[in-house]
């Protein structure tokens, strides 16, 4: 089932980012920035504002009343400044055991349904999972980017079906 976040999710928002985010990132274990990371953006606080800004929603996917996936968008955010590739996916989380089940596919397409298949988004380049999906989704590479943390910079590929048009 998907729905609107409400503020009663933060919490299992907070938690699942974290899973997520590690299980991605931390391919070589944890240290200080990637712990500091982690916990100060995955945390009720940080949900509950985000939920609270009226250009960004998120929308979760439960199953048996247990939170597996959410994605957040970001209406406000262009890359590069360019309205043609549309709003930006910020998140696309699906908790491991449940990937290859649909799940992400499905947050895809409901909010498609709602604001539009022109979306870009950030993928690192070494998550191979997610490349592979996106590919087979028809996404295209638009541009590059870098997360930077702790000095350090993380390239990654911008990616858009607006591109294949």
């Amino acid at each position: 089932m998907i729905r609107e976040a409400m503020q009663k999710d933060c919490e299992n928002l907070a938690a699942l980012s974290i899973q997520v985010w590690l299980d991605t990132y931390a391919t070589q274990g944890v240290n200080t920035a990637i712990s500091q990371y982690a916990l100060s953006t995955s945390t009720h606080n940080h949900f509950s504002d985000l939920l609270k800004q009226p250009a960004i929603n998120t929308f979760i996917y439960e199953e048996d009343d247990h939170l597996v996936g959410f994605v957040t968008i970001n209406l406000a955010s262009r890359f590069n400044d360019n309205d043609a590739f549309g709003y930006e996916i910020a998140t696309l989380y699906v908790s491991r055991d449940f990937q290859g089940k649909g799940i992400g596919r499905t947050l895809l397409d409901h909010v498609s349904r709602l604001y539009g298949r022109d979306y870009w988004l950030s993928v690192w380049v070494q998550n191979q999972g997610a490349l592979q999906f996106y590919a087979r989704l028809g996404l295209l590479e638009v541009g590059k980017t870098q997360f930077e943390l702790d000095g350090e910079a993380h390239q990654n590929l911008i990616l858009s079906p607006t591109a294949a048009k």
